[in-house]
């Protein structure tokens, strides 16, 4: 372990360096140009990271960033995980190894199968295989016993058929990683706005006056967001970072695709930065509001009183609920400073072309409905959603995880979705909602849930609560992996455990009819292709819409869609979307010299699509933790090194910490009150529902982190996350908010 000075700018020279590094895992330095080269161009590959949208104009000295560069380096590494190796490492010592490592191990190569008691998996033909879950599917007394679960690297192709096909197979059992991410801004969005997704596009950022970023690391996650930042602030706008954590990229950016930013002489993003106190966002806002609400009795024209008169609903309850409010009870629970919270209000009162953007920051809190509920009451009364400049931006985290809940991979849909399935398909769909992560968890742990069908992801790595979902896996009669790379879900398998190895993005996909291209929506809601330029390094590796139709005619048979015919050519299941979905008419046509289309958005309009057919505004809760004076209040962060459960190495450079994982953030002043040693490892642990829970030897940080609240990595913390800890109404696992106590 080394500890060094946190990092006050993001990217730059060093950037460019840390990318070149790890592509050496490809391997010949001709390879790694052919995959680069074609990232995120029209007509290449997708980065398999996140879901950023590509600008009009792409870069020709490379369209992506540090950590594009990273996960193309993690797929397409020249180390292959295959039967060999599978032969040469039993389970239980598999079982000792880091996440990282298991990454490491490279490709899977060809389906492999073990059965409970087994110590190895072993090799099984693909037709086997495909028997063997159909087999089981088949035998279950209800179909509702089934759970099919969807990461968000799917392709629009592969999610169609996996929900028609579970659809068929009749249940609305798929859960998805939204479940766990952004399905408290869907939750919001929906209720206030109409539809689930941001109002803006990436030219917005470019006409805004101010850009609002609450609890996101896009230094990190979203790293090509700099960029629209950087062109932001050319035009004029101003930046205020909410965020607990001062984190490089939103201090200072140096571009590398320029001259001066590779020199270190790059651009200050955040005109004001709010180091907020972990989930008191609501109360933040609740004080702004108040406050823009007694400057207009003067200057009316502060607030859109034409928009909202015309346009909204809600507002006189909204009002009322804000006089009943304290603000100097509000701004000591924030732990901002008066003058710092004024700073924000002037900020406000001049400019109505204003973005508000959010993550994992505002969405993983038993209140995180409220609190983006609560931006959007704030854009409301600014009248900025609708126009150019203007309007919600919650950043997706994974490459089509949006798109996925496009092609109807929701455990929630809705009767027009589904009567417009029954209408084109000719079968009856099933009514009876379905389970989330959370319930799917509950469901296999209570033996109920017997069959779990995982289209990609991590999801032992993923879920909250990491014992209690290990136990609920191995409760199953079967777990099926449809993975391109080993991890820790593998390995805590049902009676009968099957990972099936799939073609990654960078992998050229070959029919019968030709070479085949997919498609993803960005999020932002502008869907384009996707194709990879690398040979399949095994004759056994298939697609996932491959997969999914030969478990599909083997499981429901092909008399209401005719599988066969689908994995020959997708433009049929691009036909297929075009009568399903909304958006999607004339799918295959719209693709044509790769073509990128935007999905109808009311609210991108000024139109509500809601209940009521107007915006809505809220009343919404403040955060109820109630710490006693020895407990903290925990947020899970990712690592510099890190998307999502992949870890692509052991460093956090930005926030100066190398070579260990296991390390808590802590404020030292909390260091000090707690009497903690810092040579000493520490336990961190808390007590829900009278259940313990603990993780042991953790390093401790001393950090720039507001009193009270402390930071820690996922997966490693996930063990402290109770499955009762949920959003409300999201049922979104309370990830950032979490009570623990700390000791030597």
């Amino acid at each position: 372990m080394k500890l060094t000075k946190q990092a006050e700018s993001a990217a730059g020279a060093k950037g460019i360096f840390h990318a070149l590094k790890m592509t050496r895992r490809i391997g010949s330095p001709f390879k790694v140009f052919e995959l680069l080269k074609n990232l995120n161009q029209k007509g290449g590959t997708d980065c398999p990271g996140c879901a950023w949208p590509d600008p009009n104009h792409r870069s020709k000295l490379g369209e992506f960033c540090e950590n594009g560069a990273k996960a193309i380096a993690e797929e397409a590494m020249n180390a292959n995980c295959d039967a060999e190796f599978f032969s040469k490492y039993a389970l239980s010592s598999l079982k000792k190894q880091t996440d990282y490592w298991l990454g490491l191990q490279g490709r899977l190569t060809q389906p492999m199968l073990v059965r409970k008691g087994e110590t190895h998996y072993k090799p099984i033909p693909w037709e086997e295989a495909f028997n063997m879950v159909a087999s089981q599917l088949k035998s279950l007394p209800t179909p509702d016993e089934a759970i099919f679960y969807t990461s968000g690297r799917t392709s629009n192709e592969a999610a169609f058929l996996y929900q028609l096909f579970v659809r068929i197979f009749g249940t609305n059992n798929l859960p998805d990683c939204s479940n766990m991410c952004h399905e408290s801004s869907g939750v919001a969005l929906n209720h206030t706005l109409g539809i689930g997704k941001g109002s803006v596009n990436l030219e917005d950022f470019y006409k805004s006056e101010l850009i609002l970023i609450f609890g996101q690391n896009p230094g990190t996650n979203h790293p090509r967001m700099l960029s629209a930042l950087e062109k932001a602030k050319a035009n004029g706008a101003k930046v205020v970072v909410i965020n607990p954590l001062k984190e490089a990229g939103l201090l200072h950016f140096n571009n590398p695709q320029k001259v001066s930013g590779v020199l270190g002489k790059g651009v200050d993003i955040a005109d004001l930065y709010l180091q907020i106190k972990i989930n008191e966002d609501v109360s933040l806002l609740k004080v702004v509001l108040k406050r823009l609400l007694e400057l207009s009795e003067v200057e009316p024209d502060i607030l859109d009183g034409a928009f909202i008169e015309e346009k909204t609903e809600g507002y006189q309850e909204f009002q009322k609920e804000l006089d009943k409010t304290n603000s100097k009870e509000l701004i000591a629970r924030t732990g901002l400073q008066d003058s710092e919270i004024e700073d924000f209000v002037q900020l406000l009162v001049s400019r109505k072309k204003i973005i508000a953007c959010w993550a994992m920051g505002l969405t993983q809190h038993v209140n995180g409905v409220d609190a983006i509920q609560e931006v959007v009451n704030l854009l409301l009364l600014k009248g900025s959603i609708g126009k150019p400049g203007a309007g919600t931006c919650p950043v997706r985290g994974h490459s089509n995880v949006q798109g996925d809940r496009t092609m109807g991979i929701h455990e929630k849909p809705s009767q027009e979705f589904l009567d417009t399935l029954a209408n084109t398909f000719h079968f009856k769909p099933p009514t009876k909602e379905g389970v989330d992560v959370v319930a799917a968890i509950k469901l296999m742990h209570a033996q109920q849930g017997k069959v779990f069908v995982s289209m990609g992801g991590n999801f032992l790595a993923a879920a909250p609560d990491t014992s209690l979902t290990k136990d609920a896996m191995e409760n199953c009669q079967m777990t099926v992996h449809v993975s391109t790379k080993l991890n820790r879900s593998h390995l805590h398998h049902g009676e009968i455990g099957l990972i099936l190895p799939c073609l990654g993005r960078t992998d050229k996909i070959v029919e019968a009819s030709g070479e085949q291209k997919l498609t993803v929506e960005n999020s932002m809601g502008i869907v384009h292709s996707t194709r990879g330029n690398m040979e399949p390094r095994s004759k056994f590796l298939l697609s996932e819409p491959h997969i999914i139709a030969q478990i599909a005619a083997k499981t429901v048979g092909n008399k209401i869609v005719d599988w066969t015919s689908l994995i020959d050519n997708y433009d049929r299941i691009r036909d297929l979307i075009s009568k399903s979905i909304k958006g999607f008419e004339s799918f295959n046509e719209k693709l044509k010299n790769e073509k990128i289309f935007e999905l109808p958005n009311g609210p991108r309009e000024g139109v509500f699509t809601n209940d009521i057919g107007k915006a809505r505004f809220t009343t919404n809760a403040l955060s109820n933790h109630q710490l006693e004076k020895d407990e903290l209040l925990m947020m899970t962060i990712r690592s510099h090194d890190q998307f999502n459960t992949t870890i692509y190495g052991m460093d956090d450079r930005y926030r100066g910490i190398y070579g260990i994982r296991k390390v808590v953030l802590m404020n030292s002043m909390d260091i000090k009150h707690l009497g903690l040693n810092l040579d000493s490892t520490v336990t961190i642990y808390n007590e829900y529902l009278h259940i313990r829970r603990e993780v042991k030897e953790f390093t401790i940080v001393p950090y720039d982190i507001p009193q009270g609240c402390v930071a820690a990595y996922f997966p490693e913390c996930n063990p402290l996350i109770p499955i009762s800890q949920t959003a409300r109404k999201s049922n979104t696992p309370a990830s950032k908010s979490i009570k623990v106590r700390i000791r030597n």
